[in-house]
């Protein structure tokens, strides 16, 4: 079943529960919850604004996400993903049945995402950034 209580590791080890529809940043299952993969959105294709790739491989593609306060995005879907936030944050996801999730979060915190979709929001008052390490599925080799 699709859970959005997403889990990062703190600075000082422990685990805590943090709401992130993310994903910057909410981002469980292979699927997805509205029309499945052939519906997904790039959040690079659909939002270029706050997307940039920074790096790719077969493995991973690596996304800067910035956030001017403020600020939302589209609807669009992230694989499962390791999000590295470089500022704290104050970020609203909307989720396709139309509930909102806010998500705070700090500086040098790294988390977990499961697959998803959703909207960010900036709803702070300053600029918000993170990498969002995506993470690739290979397809097993035909016999």
């Amino acid at each position: 079943m699709y859970d959005f209580i997403l889990r990062r590791r703190t600075a000082e080890g422990g685990m805590h529960a943090l709401f992130l529809a993310i994903s910057l940043i909410a981002f469980g299952g292979a699927g997805l919850l509205a029309g499945g993969a052939a519906n997904a959105q790039d959040p690079v294709k659909v939002d270029a604004k706050h997307y940039k790739v920074e790096f790719e491989n077969d493995s991973v593609r690596v996304l800067r996400i910035t956030y001017p306060a403020h600020e939302k995005s589209v609807m669009h879907h992230h694989p499962n993903s390791v999000a590295v936030f470089l500022t704290d944050g104050k970020s609203r996801f909307t989720l396709p049945d139309g509930k909102t999730q806010d998500a705070p979060v700090k500086s040098g915190a790294v988390q977990w995402t499961d697959a998803g979709e959703h909207l960010p929001e900036n709803v702070g008052d300053k600029p918000f950034e993170l990498i969002l390490v995506e993470l690739k599925t290979k397809k097993a080799p035909a016999k």
